[in-house]
């Protein structure tokens, strides 16, 4: 049974489960759907077109779904979807799309979302994704599945996060992290494999070998990346993990790829 507080200010067109808690203070607009087992705990603002999976758990003060900071924004009706089992931490905000990004803001299954963490218009967040205190994510970010941003972050607009990447807290990322990739800095740089979270996933010793010989022969000084990515492609085209990163850096990005900090310098 659906358990609303009685300071709670929920628009009777609200769409809710039967069996979501909404705690004091709570406001839901007219156009939001939330799913079974969902809570607020207190002082929520979930607006606009927003829908939220089931048991997703979102602390005080969380300001979901209202407009995007977008200075171009002019009232069209986009969303932002939410999936199932996400714990989102006080003072998080998350804006919907725009007409300029495909009017969607997407947010996967089974992530965290630490204290003041910020997802803005039209980013696409995968599965098991940690976002860290402060982390913060421009306009049209994309974070695949897996990957962990630290405390005080920042990923400028349109930036790609890889799976399984791993973010430092206080970097500055202003291009594109490989699939398994760590950076760091404040303006951030490649730094080699995210190889702790290699080992907590699963990867076999002998995989994550054959990804580092990879990842070093794709980094290397001699040659063009055009030249040692098709090398990498010859020579590693059995490991998986190596042909998501050449694919990665061939897809179609507005950002160049993070470097490592000797091949930026140069």
């Amino acid at each position: 049974m659906t358990d609303i507080h009685p300071t709670a200010i929920v628009d009777p067109k609200a769409r809710i489960a039967d069996d979501v808690y909404i705690g004091p203070y709570c406001v839901l607009g007219p156009d939001v759907t939330l799913a079974s087992g969902i809570t607020l705990h207190s002082h929520v603002v979930v607006g606009g077109h927003t829908r939220i999976g089931e048991n997703t758990k979102i602390f005080p003060f969380a300001s979901i779904g209202l407009d995007p900071q977008d200075m171009k924004y002019a009232g069209e009706p986009s969303a932002l979807e939410i999936g199932h089992n996400n714990v989102i931490r006080e003072y998080v905000t998350m804006n919907p799309g725009t007409s300029g990004g495909g009017m969607l803001t997407k947010v996967g299954d089974n992530s965290l979302f630490m204290m003041t963490s910020h997802v803005a218009h039209d980013c696409t967040i995968g599965d098991h994704v940690v976002m860290a205190n402060n982390a913060t994510l421009g306009g049209h970010v994309s974070v695949g599945d897996y990957a962990i941003l630290g405390g005080l972050a920042a990923v400028h607009q349109f930036v790609r996060i890889g799976a399984h990447a791993i973010v430092g807290g206080l970097s500055g990322v202003e291009n594109d992290v490989i699939p398994y990739g760590s950076v760091v800095g404040d303006r951030a740089h490649l730094t080699g494999l995210n190889l702790v979270g290699l080992k907590r996933r699963g990867f076999s010793r002998e995989m994550i070998h054959v990804l580092r010989n990879a990842y070093r022969l794709l980094f290397a000084q001699e040659g063009t990346m055009a030249e040692r990515l098709s090398d990498v492609s010859e020579m590693f085209s059995d490991n998986e993990a190596a042909m998501d990163i050449v694919e990665f850096i061939r897809s179609a990005s507005a950002r160049p790829v993070c470097q490592p900090k000797s091949q930026r310098a140069a």
